[in-house]
């Protein structure tokens, strides 16, 4: 009777820390979205790479945000915000959200508002118009959690329906 192969050599593992979640979930591709929200017609934006469906019935998703973003104070005190699921052809819309101090609302930004007085990106893949019904604390960031009200799946149809993801640190688009 033979001996069992040995197993692999184990890789040592990191201990847990900031630098190993970053550099795991740099490995993990991540769809791309702008949260939009508004005060008092003053609309705010981010890019979020953490959307996340949570469940069908009711209709409900969640993202983080970080509370030291321009964006939280608005986040913060809202009960409706727009989701927006970018396309391959919007990594520079990506990057304006995602850039601190930028205009995100400048005269290169189209957009309208949208149900409840949300901002809503004209040119997008798909677009949701949510109301708030949970923010749970989480680190130096908000989980927010959001029953979906109104959207369109559709989108624009010139945006040729690829969405656009994040990866190793970079806006990317799918390939065959």
């Amino acid at each position: 009777m033979t001996a069992p192969p040995a197993p692999p050599a184990l890789i040592p593992a990191l201990p847990g820390s900031p630098e190993l979640l970053r550099s795991v979930f740099r490995r993990h591709a991540a769809g791309v979205a702008v949260i939009t929200a508004a005060r008092e017609g003053s609309p705010v934006g981010f890019t979020a790479t953490s959307l996340s469906s949570v469940a069908a019935e009711p209709p409900l998703l969640s993202f983080s945000v970080g509370t030291g973003s321009s964006s939280w104070p608005v986040i913060e005190e809202t009960g409706h915000l727009g989701v927006h699921i970018l396309g391959e052809h919007q990594s520079g819309l990506a990057g304006l959200f995602a850039r601190s101090g930028a205009d995100r609302f400048g005269p290169d930004t189209a957009w309208r508002a949208g149900p409840e007085g949300v901002p809503l990106l004209d040119g997008v893949l798909a677009w949701m118009v949510c109301r708030v019904v949970a923010r749970v604390p989480a680190g130096a960031h908000v989980v927010v959690i959001a029953e979906v009200l109104a959207g369109d799946p559709e989108g624009d149809p010139a945006g040729g329906g690829r969405p656009l993801l994040y990866h190793q640190g970079r806006f990317n688009a799918l390939r065959d």
